[in-house]
């Protein structure tokens, strides 16, 4: 809008709403290079809880139709219900807003397409909110793969595992709304397994998946018996590009876990191991025979690390929101190129709809 601050704009005033602007809030303390945001419009469909919140949250004023809000900002965060992400974002995109969408990019595979599609003819960054990139321990380990530290990659093995829904009369949301969702466990916390294996390793270029729902009706507020029309839980095998194997896993049914987000990686030389509850560790096995040394990620000199502590005052996972906002807004602000882009969040779902397609018809579904 032809100043040097950004105007900025949020959908969604949920739990990607406060964690996004808190992130928002924390950038000229700590990454004092970040462009200069105002914090203009919070949009919801429900004026009153809107204004609470864009109270709360530090914004100007608030919106209740995303069109109305588009027009008055040069960077729209979409964290809606999935089903709110493809119309917004399309619509930014055309309008030269630079847009970041939260996770997955749309329910189904067509919308991704049609999010991509939009980015590839926008002058505006597209960015895909695969926030998990930006820990510290996970570019580390990123950059012992691409360094050969690991040899020739041959096991992934990937697993993200809550507990939200162990209990049957835990209350129905939108999450479990096919129409909304377009996928449980799959895509709400699958997506970030598979992201982090493509973006570590390589593509997946075959998958073959089951898909499980344990309790297929819960009750919604009002205590009426609500279908639910998404996987409880889902496991899947999958070849990479380069020859390597994985393994997915995700549910929300994990007795005793509360976000067990981990990922391991095998090579011919070494490995490495990450759980999200140990965010600031990172195990790693340098090709010899005296087992997995955990290195503790919060040097200056580490990824991100530059802008917190002194070594050993750890982050947490606030953290990499801030990371992610950095590198989007400056992108935004510079006309850079920005990954995770929405080709990234595409890729992804077009894992999620093959493992869904693999599940029905009970064969590996090549992509």
């Amino acid at each position: 809008m032809g100043t040097d601050t950004l105007s900025i704009g949020v959908l969604g005033y949920g739990f990607m709403g406060k964690a996004h602007a808190n992130a928002l809030g924390r950038l000229p303390l700590f990454f004092p290079d970040a462009p200069d945001v105002s914090l203009d419009v919070l949009c919801g469909r429900d004026a009153d809880a809107a204004r609470e919140a864009a109270d709360r949250f530090g914004f100007a004023d608030v919106e209740t139709d995303w069109r109305d809000a588009i027009e008055r900002v040069d960077v729209l965060y979409n964290l809606g219900p999935n089903d709110v992400h493809v119309e917004p974002s399309i619509r930014a995109l055309d309008e030269g807003v630079h847009v970041l969408c939260e996770k997955p990019l749309a329910p189904t595979l067509d919308g991704a397409k049609r999010m991509a599609e939009a980015a590839a003819r926008s002058d505006a960054v597209a960015a895909t909110a695969f926030n998990y990139r930006f820990v510290p321990a996970i570019e580390y380990a990123r950059q012992l793969i691409a360094d050969g530290v690991l040899g020739e990659i041959r096991h992934v093995r990937a697993r993200y595992l809550q507990d939200w829904l162990v209990d049957p009369d835990a209350p129905w949301s939108w999450r479990l709304d096919a129409d909304s969702a377009g996928a449980g466990a799959l895509g709400d916390l699958g997506a970030h397994s598979i992201d982090l294996a493509q973006f570590l390793v390589d593509d997946v270029t075959a998958v073959s998946g089951q898909c499980t729902t344990f309790v297929d009706e819960r009750p919604d507020d009002d205590g009426r018996s609500r279908s639910v029309t998404v996987d409880d839980a889902f496991s899947a095998q999958a070849t990479l590009a380069c020859g390597a194997t994985a393994t997915f896993e995700a549910t929300r049914c994990a007795t005793g876990h509360k976000n067990t987000n981990a990922i391991e990686v095998e090579g011919t030389e070494g490995a490495i191991r990450f759980d999200l509850e140990r965010l600031n560790e990172l195990d790693v096995l340098r090709g010899d025979d005296r087992g997995f040394e955990t290195v503790l990620v919060t040097d200056p000199d580490d990824p991100y690390i530059e802008h917190w502590w002194p070594p050993g005052h750890t982050i947490g996972w606030e953290h990499t929101f801030v990371h992610e906002n950095a590198a989007f807004l400056r992108a935004a602000a510079d006309g850079d190129d920005y990954e995770p882009d929405f080709g990234t969040g595409r890729d992804v779902q077009r894992v999620v709809d093959a493992i869904q397609r693999s599940d029905e018809r009970r064969e590996w579904v090549s992509l």
